[in-house]
């Protein structure tokens, strides 16, 4: 309905051949690069913003290149990544362009390693500097760092002070730079650790060069930077000597899969993405662990390493219901079943009147719930014919039994997405004037001033395009009743992991709540938390409480929702509004092994989760609307 901007997305493709292998066998020797586009065109959901792509030359000659990096802004970036990386194929002869060894000592991006990125920033920062990959040079190639990453660490500061304490100068105050800066502090001290212990036994040269490339322990790298991150994360990288790693944070929050054969290792954010790329079972795609890293050494050996202890296990449901892509076997069947979850809230919401109701959806992304809310509807139905038919017993006549079967539930496409809203329209009541047609309805798909409509969206934020567009839309077909429903909980808490859910003015249900504390005459609870908050806020992250929780708690999820129907429902609406709000509990049932849900609970899984919502807290007391400082 209204889009929440993705998590980012990252990709790694790592060629365990030499480029003449996937020439004779694939017929070109740009099989690696095929698939690194491909990787990142099918998780273009995951970055709107940017793109961008890194490649690592293994045993080029010195004086030659072998670290390239092509960036990119904009909704096209994918395209134009990949469109400026063949450019400097274009006036080179056939013969040498399919030419596997002259490609490998003379083209760019015809490498063994690629690293590829979908950025969609967490602060509105713009500009190729925040795109990634983020590269760091030297002339050593193993102090060569590119990398990239889906994360959001929530102690930046924390980070930046202990770098600067320790002498080091971060360009930047963003924690991309942070990252970058403090991985290639850690692999500098590891090459110069391997170099003074070579040096002793008398080698110089190049002989010295090798020998640290040989023995780069890029897991050493990680262990001593990822134990002071928190937040969630999976990052990427390789060296300029050909170590290649991607890591997870402890808690799981952040997503990643491998696959990996004899002739390539590939990492992506999704399951099905690899799958459809390698047209590799489900089986042979496997998920990385909490605190795991998967290394792909120099020589092409690989390995799965714990990095960092891993803590209970909070692995995003945004992910599952709303991020990642659908053609998922597991999260197909969870949004499945988080719409069936639904059916006996909307069944009370329609009093049961399943003869004049009919049931939608907002498209797109709730179509796959709606179909899991359709079968529950069928499922109830069944029932219910099943005990009128035992009920008339044996003497049920022939007319009694056709209308009981051939009832059935009523659906429809009712809402159409429509256009695009352009953004050269800059004039704020001719932008929410054009918002109103964003989405369309078909006419003549329910019975007006008879039939209930039921729409199933994925979730509801800040419900901008329900209360602009939507329901208005949805009035002109004049239903007795509509009924939005949610296949997620009440988005009630920023995220501070990734997604674009920062501010706490914004959350309808955060409105909600503080309209009904003024309705009831209850502000001093508002007063409260913020002094608890405000008391706090200097305190070690691990001491602090979220008393955001207060806000809410004098409230049912039902008073909430009836509230938060008040505050959608546009003035000019007449039709009755009711909004019904997966519960958490079913979100759990739903989607068993994803306990990540601090954005409806407030249960942050890390400590500077707690830290950050007391500042989004303070900030809206305060009046101030800044985000905090990201990549």
């Amino acid at each position: 309905m209204e889009p929440i901007k993705h998590e980012c997305g990252i990709a790694i493709v790592r060629l365990l051949k030499p480029l003449d292998y996937y020439k004779n066998k694939y017929g070109t020797w740009m099989y690696g690069l095929n698939k690194l586009y491909l990787l990142m065109e099918k998780q273009h959901n995951r970055g709107q913003e940017g793109a961008g792509a890194a490649c690592v030359k293994l045993d080029v000659n010195p004086g030659e290149e072998f670290m390239f990096r092509e960036r990119a802004e904009g909704t096209n970036a994918i395209s134009e990544v990949f469109a400026n990386i063949h450019k400097n194929y274009e006036n080179i002869p056939s013969e040498q362009l399919h030419d596997a060894q002259y490609a490998a000592d003379s083209l760019p991006f015809a490498g063994n390693i690629y690293i590829g990125h979908l950025r969609y920033s967490t602060t509105g920062r713009s500009g190729l500097s925040y795109v990634h990959p983020f590269m760091r040079r030297s002339n050593w190639r193993s102090k060569n760092l590119a990398v990239c990453g889906n994360f959001n660490f929530t102690n930046v500061d924390e980070v930046f002070d202990m770098m600067y304490q320790s002498g080091q100068h971060p360009r930047r105050y963003a924690d991309t730079f942070i990252l970058l800066e403090q991985l290639g502090h850690r692999l500098d001290r590891e090459a110069e650790h391997i170099y003074q212990s070579v040096s002793k036994k008398e080698k110089s040269g190049y002989n010295i060069t090798q020998e640290v490339e040989n023995n780069i322990k890029i897991e050493n790298v990680l262990k001593s930077s990822v134990k002071h991150w928190d937040g969630g994360f999976v990052i990427c990288g390789a060296t300029g000597s050909g170590e290649t790693f991607a890591v997870r944070d402890p808690w799981g929050i952040r997503p990643a899969f491998y696959y990996a054969d004899d002739e390539i290792v590939i990492v992506a954010s999704e399951r099905p993405v690899i799958q459809t790329v390698m047209h590799a079972d489900i089986n042979d795609v496997h998920e990385l662990q909490p605190g795991q890293s998967i290394i792909i050494r120099k020589n092409g050996e690989v390995a799965t390493t714990q990095i960092v202890r891993a803590h209970k296990k909070s692995a995003c449901s945004f992910e599952r219901i709303y991020f990642s892509r659908g053609s998922d076997a597991d999260i197909y069947k969870e949004r499945k079943r988080l719409g069936e979850n639904l059916v006996p809230a909307v069944l009370r919401a329609v009093n049961n009147d399943i003869d004049n109701t009919v049931i939608s959806f907002i498209p797109n992304t709730a179509e796959v719930a709606y179909y899991g809310m359709l079968e529950g509807f069928e499922k109830n139905l069944n029932r219910k014919k099943e005990e009128e038919i035992l009920a008339k017993g044996k003497n049920i006549s022939k007319e009694d039994l056709h209308a009981i079967l051939t009832k059935r539930i009523r659906s429809e496409k009712v809402a159409i997405k429509d256009i695009k809203l352009r953004t050269f329209i800059t004039e704020s009541n001719s932008r929410n004037d054009l918002a109103t047609h964003v989405y369309d309805i078909t006419y003549g798909s329910i019975v007006p001033y008879k039939d209930n409509l039921v729409v199933i969206d994925d979730s509801i934020v800040r419900g901008t395009t329900l209360k602009q567009s939507i329901i208005r839309i949805l009035d002109r077909l004049h239903p007795k009743k509509i009924v939005i429903v949610s296949s997620s909980p009440q988005i009630r808490y920023p995220d501070c992991y990734g997604i674009d859910m920062s501010r706490m003015g914004e959350f309808i249900a955060f409105k909600a709540a503080i309209a009904l504390i003024e309705d009831n005459g209850l502000e001093h609870i508002v007063e409260e938390a913020y002094k608890k908050a405000k008391a706090q806020q200097h305190l070690p992250k691990e001491q602090i409480i979220n008393h955001v929780k207060e806000i809410y708690k004098p409230f049912t999820d039902e008073q909430i929702s009836k509230k938060i129907a008040e505050l959608l429902t546009p003035s000019d609406v007449t039709t009755p509004i009711e909004i019904v709000y997966q519960k958490t509990e079913g979100l759990h049932e739903a989607c068993k092994n994803f306990s990540g849900d601090w954005y409806f609970t407030g249960n942050y899984p890390t400590p500077g989760g707690n830290k950050l919502v007391n500042d989004a807290f303070i900030n809206y007391i305060e009046g101030r609307t800044e985000a905090r400082s990201m990549k």
